[in-house]
């Protein structure tokens, strides 16, 4: 069946950077804000778009990602006319291989796409949160006839030389593209969130296979080698709250910004087609003791609050003692803090048990992560 659009998302890195929280788990499948996973976002952002075709493109440690994604139904994409599936490295005629990179991760799924036979290809991040239709992206890149069409975002002219940086003309057609400068020509960031139209991309990629000397990379091979050779690629500026989780001090901010209300990133949204959906655990309520306090903070069904917490994101079947004090502090699923522990600007790994009395972190700065 020919869909128009089928979407890509690369969910296969191994996110070290995250430490023990991705020792036996990708990256994608990492806890986040009480109830989500990583992973949740790109798919509710594919469906909320009405992307009927979704590959998830797995390699490390997946068994845990493929099990919470099975056949899409949690973001309704087990339809009739819908088709989800994690697409893990598989041996075929020509042998067995790890996917090399992004772009070859995509180029050895060509068939997949090919049987949709689609116009154009949403090739996503699996661990970003933020939420979007993908529809105003893809009507740009129509419009403006493009080869391909990268949403950026804006960021801090002193954080620029940690992203690929897009310099654009006066019509946001980009003339030049630098992956990680040292010294950036702008400060419009790409996101990972790309629209090509798929014939043209595909010729790129068969080649991008066939050349020894490519690292198979989007950002380094297929985007530098589109621009060489003269295709239009157009810059989309994205306007809305996104952020890479790849570090810890990143997963605990975009978390605090949760907690805190920030309000940049909506998930109380009522509207079925603008929420992010996840997996209802269909656990116990939630519950707060006589003593147990809660302020400035979010937890989900299963908790059960006996202390005091400030500013927390607090997990299914968390359980928090009397006399705990929880300050800053993302506990993650069946996570328990005995009686008279106090800990603050930390991660608290899944089913990590606090110790009675234990003091972590207390007056830290810098994000404390307590893993098994």
């Amino acid at each position: 069946m020919k869909h128009k659009v089928v979407a890509m998302i690369l969910a296969g890195g191994k996110g070290t950077r995250l430490e023990s929280l991705t020792k036996k788990t990708s990256k994608p499948a990492v806890s986040f804000a009480a109830k989500y996973r990583i992973i949740d976002f790109p798919l509710s952002n594919c469906a909320n778009s009405g992307i009927g075709v979704v590959g998830v493109l797995t390699q490390y440690e997946s068994t845990a990602l493929d099990a919470y994604i099975g056949n899409g139904e949690k973001w309704g994409l087990n339809g009739v006319h819908c088709l989800m599936t994690s697409l893990a490295p598989r041996q075929t005629e020509q042998g067995a291989n790890w996917y090399k990179g992004t772009a070859d991760a995509i180029a050895q799924n060509i068939d997949f796409i090919d049987e949709s036979n689609p116009e154009f290809v949403v090739i996503l991040s699996g661990d970003h949160i933020y939420k979007c239709s993908y529809n105003e992206m893809i009507e740009l890149h129509e419009k403006t006839g493009a080869d391909a069409t990268i949403s950026v975002i804006e960021v801090d002219p002193a954080e620029a030389s940690r992203f690929g940086i897009m310099a654009v003309n006066k019509t946001d057609r980009i003339v030049e593209f630098q992956e990680k400068p040292k010294v950036p020509k702008s400060n419009l960031a790409s996101m990972g969130v790309y629209v090509f139209s798929w014939p043209v991309l595909r010729k790129y990629l068969i080649a991008d296979m066939k050349d020894p000397k490519s690292e198979h990379d989007f950002g380094k091979n297929i985007i530098p080698n589109m621009l060489n050779d003269g295709k239009k690629l157009q810059a989309y500026r994205f306007k809305g709250y996104w952020r890479d989780v790849g570090t810890l001090a990143s997963l605990h901010e975009a978390n605090m910004d949760i907690a805190l209300d920030k309000m940049e990133l909506n998930l109380y949204e009522r509207d079925a087609n603008n929420r992010i959906y996840t997996e209802d655990t269909y656990s116990v309520p939630q519950y707060v003791g006589k003593r147990g306090s809660i302020t400035r903070s979010i937890a989900t069904q299963g908790a059960s609050i006996l202390g005091d917490c400030d500013s927390c994101v607090i997990s299914n079947g968390v359980v928090i003692e009397a006399g705990a004090k929880c300050t800053r502090a993302v506990i993650m699923e069946n996570a328990i803090v005995k009686k008279g522990a106090v800990v603050h600007n930390v991660i608290i790994a899944p089913g990590v048990v606090i110790p009675e009395d234990a003091k972590i972190n207390v007056g830290g700065d810098e994000v404390v992560l307590i893993g098994k």
